[in-house]
C-alpha cells in the first residue's frame, strides 16, 4: 500500500463533501458575512502534507532525471552518423560532399532530439 491508502481517499473525499454541502447551505442562507469562517474550514480540504510534498518533490526529480537521459542517446546517434559519414567516404570518396551535408543533417536532428530532452529535464525540474 502506498502512502495515502484507498481508504483514506474515500474518508477525506466524504470529509470534504460534508464540509463544502453545510458551507454552500450557509453561504446562500447568511449571506458573506458567514463566508469567512467557513472558508478557513474548507481550506483544510485543499493543504497539502509535509509528506506529500517530499513525494511530489521526489517525483519531480525523477522526472527530470528520465528526460536528461535522452541526452546520452543524442550522443549515441551523433557517433553512428559521423562513423557511417567515415564509412562511407572510405567505400566512395567522390561522394565526400554529398555525404557531408547528409551527415551534418543526421548531427543537427540528433542534437535537437537531445536538446529537447534537456530542455524538458530543466521544465520539469524548474517550472512545476
Amino acid at each position: 500500500m502506498g502512502p495515502i491508502s484507498g481508504d483514506h481517499k474515500t474518508t477525506s473525499r466524504m470529509y470534504c463533501q460534508r464540509l463544502a454541502v453545510p458551507l454552500a447551505r450557509a453561504v446562500v442562507a447568511r449571506g458573506p458575512l458567514a463566508l469567512r469562517a467557513e472558508n478557513a474550514l474548507a481550506a483544510r480540504c485543499l493543504h497539502l502534507s509535509a509528506q506529500r510534498k517530499d513525494i511530489d518533490s521526489a517525483a519531480k526529480y525523477i522526472g527530470a532525471g528520465a528526460a536528461t537521459v535522452g541526452v546520452a542517446g543524442s550522443g549515441a546517434g551523433i557517433g553512428n552518423v559521423f562513423g557511417a559519414l567515415v564509412i562511407g567516404y572510405a567505400r566512395n570518396p567522390s561522394l565526400k560532399q554529398q555525404l557531408f551535408s547528409y551527415a551534418i543533417l543526421g548531427f543537427a536532428l540528433s542534437e535537437a532530439m537531445g536538446l529537447f530532452c534537456l530542455t524538458m529535464g530543466f521544465m520539469i525540474l524548474f517550472a512545476l
